[in-house]
């Protein structure tokens, strides 16, 4: 493989399978490329895009399979220049949220079931575990196809999972009711950078057959993490939380992402879904 192959773009020399290459898929398949070489981009060109585009690329993404046929999933298109920025507020980060031409919010939205159940006499409250996690595998799905989409069309983005961090402002600028709780934000447009192939994990930690195997994970990880590392290095001033744990000589996908999740992020997630409607029982 060529350092420009697609695949060893993803997965790095040698970690994937022959089987993409051994079937052709990509020239057999052009769509498949696109879905490879997927790109998040977080710097647009100043360049609009058109409302019709985007309300025709979510009639494609509204495409995707639903739990049960419930259709759990709602999308909210915010143009409104002061909510742009109350919203890039809340994730200062980020601030692409307020500058890209299209900032969308996928929404896990049980309510509209719960009215569908009144209104045919048939009251139903849809507030439990299962309920949030169904309409947000919904919401999800949505999200994805519409990513996939967007690709397909020319354009570029970058999804805003740290919204929902701030659930109760987001709710209160975007005026989501008890039971609507957003799953993820969306910049959209025009890119103008190339943005990089984020390397993923090597399929034998990703996939199994019949059962459940980790047992070559510590190996696995650690050469990915040299793969990854070779082509991308994190500069040491990226190291994420050096005031609690220190610099590393050595600074790997694995040890930002441990950094990462013992920050407890969103620790207080669950309290906040349950003081917008749900149980989470």
């Amino acid at each position: 493989m060529s350092s420009q192959d697609p695949v060893e773009r993803r997965y790095g020399p040698g970690a994937a399978s022959a089987a993409i290459a051994q079937l052709n898929l990509l020239d057999r398949h052009p769509a498949l490329r696109t879905v490879l070489e997927r790109r998040t981009i977080r710097i647009y060109a100043d360049r609009p895009v058109e409302p019709a585009l985007i309300d025709a690329l979510l009639d494609i993404a509204f495409a995707a399979p639903s739990k049960s046929d419930y259709q759990q999933a709602t999308v909210l298109r915010v143009d409104d220049a002061e909510k742009r920025k109350a919203l890039a507020a809340l994730v200062p980060a980020m601030p692409w949220i307020g500058t890209a031409p299209v900032f969308l919010v996928f929404c896990a939205d049980a309510r509209r079931l719960e009215q569908v159940c009144a209104l045919r006499g048939k009251p139903r409250p849809n507030r439990s575990l299962e309920a949030f996690f169904n309409a947000s595998v919904d919401a999800a799905l949505v999200l994805q196809t519409f990513i996939l989409a967007v690709a397909q069309a020319g354009l570029g983005c970058c999804p805003i999972s740290h919204i929902r961090f701030a659930l109760e402002d987001a709710a209160r600028i975007l005026g989501l009711p008890d039971l609507v709780v957003p799953v993820a934000g969306l910049t959209i447009g025009y890119p103008a950078t190339e943005g990089f192939v984020s390397m993923r994990l090597p399929p034998s930690l990703t996939r199994a057959t019949d059962a459940y195997d980790d047992r070559a994970l510590a190996a696995a990880i650690d050469a990915y993490d040299r793969r990854r590392e070779e082509r991308h290095p994190t500069p040491p001033d990226k190291q994420r939380d050096v005031a609690t744990f220190g610099r590393a000589a050595r600074y790997g996908w694995s040890e930002d992402k441990a950094r990462h999740a013992a920050a407890g992020e969103g620790a207080d997630f669950g309290a906040m879904v349950r003081r917008h409607g749900f149980t989470l029982e």
